[in-house]
């Protein structure tokens, strides 16, 4: 089963196991406006938690994507790179961003569920 976890930088974690797939939220793309540009981690890289991992631009801004827990980065996703778009389409599904491997699950404590992530960004 996949437990959704969120930050309050506005990533989401979708966790299965020790594996957390990060993205960034729908509240997220939706500050950001259209996203034109995305750098991600190497794979192998070693982040620890609240790292900047990745980069996103927008026609606003650009904005640093930040590792919600320690570990090492198992995968990136090329299809938001190749098509940066995605983010603004499918934020919480196709537009994932890099997946990690879980270093210390006790991180997790910090983060949301989704309902105090809705409180949080109301």
């Amino acid at each position: 089963m996949t437990t959704k976890l969120y930050t309050s930088d506005h990533e989401w974690l979708a966790i299965d196991g020790d594996i957390a797939t990060v993205g960034i939220t729908d509240y997220a793309q939706s500050q950001l406006g259209d996203v034109v540009f995305i750098e991600l981690p190497k794979v192998g890289r070693a982040l620890k938690k609240s790292e900047a991992a990745a980069v996103v631009e927008s026609v606003k801004a650009a904005s640093d994507v930040y590792a919600p827990v320690t570990g090492e980065v198992l995968e990136v996703n090329d299809a938001v790179v190749a098509e940066p778009a995605l983010v603004n389409s499918d934020a919480d599904g196709k537009a994932w961003f890099f997946k990690i491997k879980i270093a210390d699950k006790g991180e997790l404590g910090s983060l949301m569920d989704e309902a105090a992530y809705k409180a949080h960004t109301a």
